[in-house]
């Protein structure tokens, strides 16, 4: 059997560029446009959508399923990381006043978390508790899961037996598509293949 899930991250948002982790902030418009075209299709192939609660995420998926006629599900788990004293915050404002901390969670983020943050464990935890619901809930169909960056990075990293501070070598740009395929076998472990990344549908 197998299940295949894209992930596309959100589009570029309001606010430039900050720390925008568990901040509810919308996207712009070129963010919309950015996601529109990754997904554009005039037949997409998923039975289902599943979003971040957040609404850079979640408001495209919920257009995108009207649009579509598919159910769209939104799981709270799927949220960014919490940057804890660096949310909203500006990038380079953080690198001037903290930039040893900051170095050293681009470094290791698994042991360097944020001021007041959310660990690395504690993220990567709810991220695979979602992604085991979601292919419970969806085992054997195709699936768009709409999310972020961190997000995104974390679930490949555990999918191609990365080690978890190989996150910072992934890049995942704005309405970046990727598609993973999942194998499964009676009495065997399930077997992941990134088959695209950074991709569009029109490519797959």
């Amino acid at each position: 059997m197998l299940t295949t899930i894209d992930l596309l991250r959100h589009g570029a948002c309001e606010g430039g560029e900050i720390f925008r982790g568990s901040s509810d902030v919308s996207l712009s418009d070129q963010g919309w446009q950015q996601m529109s075209a990754a997904v554009e299709s005039e037949a997409p192939p998923w039975q289902a959508i599943v979003t971040s609660p957040l609404q850079r995420c979640a408001r495209f998926a919920t257009q995108l399923g009207e649009r579509s006629h598919l159910p769209v599900a939104s799981y709270e788990d799927l949220a960014e990381i919490d940057f804890g004293d660096w949310e909203g915050r500006l990038i380079a404002d953080v690198q001037a006043e903290q930039g040893e901390a900051l170095r050293k969670f681009w470094e290791k983020p698994s042991s360097n978390t944020p001021p007041n943050g959310e660990s690395m464990e504690r993220f990567m935890t709810r991220q695979y508790r979602a992604w085991d619901l979601l292919l419970s809930a969806h085992r054997g169909q195709h699936i768009l899961l709409v999310s972020h960056g961190g997000a995104i990075r974390v679930l490949l990293t555990r999918l191609l037996a990365m080690p978890v501070d190989a996150i910072v070598r992934l890049e995942v740009p704005y309405a970046c598509l990727s598609r993973v395929k999942i194998y499964h076998s009676e009495g065997h472990k399930d077997w992941a293949q990134l088959v695209s990344h950074n991709s569009s549908l029109r490519k797959l």
